[in-house]
């Protein structure tokens, strides 16, 4: 139990000085870090954070063991299905039925090369085209470019706010309704009913780094990265839930979606770290499809005279990655019916968050999403909303200027269409077993891009200056017009405890390391103040990082009522 041991105390350390602030808290409950200057830990790998200086990681450390109460006990079989590697060369028939089917859709291009690569060359080539349909790829593009035409009255009544009927907020809701949902959803986890599945294909392209996303540092006094963050709240979120049942250590399994790019280094980076305090087996790391990358008149482009040019298929693509990668037969057999599904790079996300959980699972919905209150009518962000009577994710550049500037009549000064969404949603197991009757329906989207291809005629690799064709990709909201209203709900969360962004490189001054970094200092700053402590010093406005093993949104922290805290500084358990 976090906050339970003997009574020899750890004095906080003033950050500036190095003298003893007023009050002094047992040594194995929790530890303030100075966070000036010194010899940088040895255990802080230089590979996690390449884009920060080299200060930043010179804070002293203080190495205290994390209590063995919230290590999770129960533990599955190993589920990450082996990759197969082993390719061997096509038979003539093989070889013979796959080119004509390439050849009929028009898309014989693909073997120009094909007799003069060597033998491995060829198995690999084979491999990668037998796991496409041609004429499958040729009706989505064409799809995707010609989008069948919606019929528009003109008068955009098409558009409404989801009804209160499927809708609450954090912001008005009732205590008790929200200590109601908490509870059920912890009753829930507790069960092991729960399970989260990570979108984390991206790199960090834009943060200076080819590492994925997840294993960024975004600054932080701890040094923790996305993915450590993010796996301390899995394993407190365990704990709260046993201690709350009294029974045996609860287990929510982490499915981590990667994309061809991503699944070797995460692999390594979770094994290197141990997977954070989580067992390995119930860490399940897949990847994401891909599709074919396409010239702008409709041929399958050539990476190398050996390879298809590929590209993930969006975060739309983890409906057929949890079938395909296995993830929903492993879920089937650990008796999962809740799944929350979120995006890395929100340092702020609560995984697996028994509120957004209990909320879903009492309107017995389908797919519930999170979203945060628009700040303007400018804003530059998707909003969830009622498309011709379904609910929908449309994007701020399909709605003129009065429907965006309109206000709720109900609320003057409030904005009428204001849920922004977050890419963070609840699904019903249930559900996610009928993917199969429906991904296919789910429409493509195109993005065009600089794409580097093989020149069919010459044999060169092209490196484009301007966009040269189209890379497929589906959303993950895709799916929401699908759905009836009474099967579908929206849960309003405040912006400043639940969503933080990284999209950007350090110094832009929105949704980058800093702001990031700022985010989490700042809501540990104002849990320790309501918790009754008083933050001081010349940095408070910098804040207080508290662990996420310590506390999951601002509970657990009655020990330092009355305490002062010199910021920044860094709240640990033993």
């Amino acid at each position: 139990m976090i906050g339970h041991g003997t009574s020899s105390a750890f004095p906080f350390t003033n950050c500036a000085s190095g003298a003893d602030l007023a009050g002094t808290l047992p040594a194995e409950n929790l530890l303030f870090r100075n966070l000036f200057p010194s010899p940088p830990p040895s255990h802080l790998p230089d590979s996690v954070s390449p884009s920060f200086p080299s200060f930043l990681k010179a804070f002293a450390s203080f190495k205290i063991p994390i209590s063995p109460s919230i290590q999770p006990h129960q533990s599955y079989p190993s589920i990450s299905p082996q990759r197969n590697f082993i390719m061997s060369a096509p038979s003539a028939d093989r070889l013979a039925e796959l080119k004509e089917k390439y050849t009929k859709a028009g898309q014989e291009q693909v073997f120009t090369f094909y007799d003069s690569l060597s033998a491995s060359e060829q198995a690999a080539l084979f491999e990668q085209l037998e796991k496409f349909n041609p004429e499958y790829i040729n009706e989505i593009t064409d799809r995707a470019l010609n989008p069948p035409k919606v019929e528009d009255d003109g008068k955009k009544t098409g558009l409404e706010p989801l009804p209160e009927s499927a809708r609450a907020s954090i912001l008005d809701s009732a205590k008790e309704d929200i200590d109601r949902w908490y509870d059920l959803g912890l009753d829930l986890i507790s069960q092991n009913k729960v399970a989260v599945v990570l979108m984390a294909g991206g790199q960090g392209t834009r943060l200076g780094s080819s590492a994925p996303k997840g294993c960024f540092d975004i600054g932080l006094p701890s040094h923790k990265s996305l993915f450590q963050i993010q796996a301390e709240r899995i394993r407190k979120i365990e704990h709260l839930a046993a201690k709350k049942s009294g029974g045996a250590a609860a287990v929510v399994p982490w499915y981590v979606m990667t994309s061809g790019p991503t699944r070797g280094p995460t692999e390594a980076f979770f094994k290197e770290n141990n997977y954070f305090g989580l067992k390995e087996s119930n860490v399940f790391i897949f990847e994401q499809g891909v599709l074919p990358c396409i010239s702008n008149d409709g041929k399958i482009l050539l990476e190398s005279k050996s390879k298809v040019a590929v590209a993930p298929d969006g975060n739309g693509g983890i409906y057929q990655a949890l079938i395909v990668q296995s993830v929903i037969d492993d879920m089937r057999k650990r008796g999962i019916e809740h799944i929350h599904a979120y995006c890395v790079d929100n340092c702020l996300v609560k995984v697996a968050d028994p509120v957004f959980i209990g909320f879903s699972a009492s309107k017995k919905v389908d797919i519930a999403t999170k979203v945060v209150r628009k700040r303007n009518a400018t804003e530059s962000v998707g909003l969830i909303l009622l498309k011709n009577g379904r609910p929908d994710v449309v994007e701020y550049s399909e709605i003129d200027e009065a429907t965006a500037s309109a206000e709720d009549p109900k609320q003057p000064g409030v904005l009428k269409f204001r849920a922004a969404n977050i890419v963070n949603h609840y699904y019903s197991f249930s559900f996610l077993e009928t993917i199969p009757s429906w991904a296919h329906k789910l429409p493509h989207h195109i993005a065009r891009k600089k794409i580097p291809s093989v020149d069919i005629s010459s044999g060169e690799t092209i490196k484009p200056s301007k966009p040269n064709g189209i890379k497929l990709e589906q959303f993950v909201f895709d799916v929401f017009p699908m759905l009836e209203l009474n099967k579908f709900a929206c849960l309003e969360v405040k912006r400043e405890d639940e969503f933080s962004p990284l999209k950007n490189a350090s110094g832009t001054g929105e949704d980058d390391p800093e702001t990031s970094k700022h985010d989490i200092m700042n809501q540990g700053k104002r849990w320790v103040e309501a918790a009754g402590a008083v933050v001081e010093g010349e940095s408070a406005d910098v804040g207080v990082e508290v662990s996420p093993l310590f506390s999951y949104g601002g509970e657990g922290l009655e020990k330092i009522s009355g305490r002062t805290i010199r910021a920044p500084a860094v709240l640990e358990i033993e």
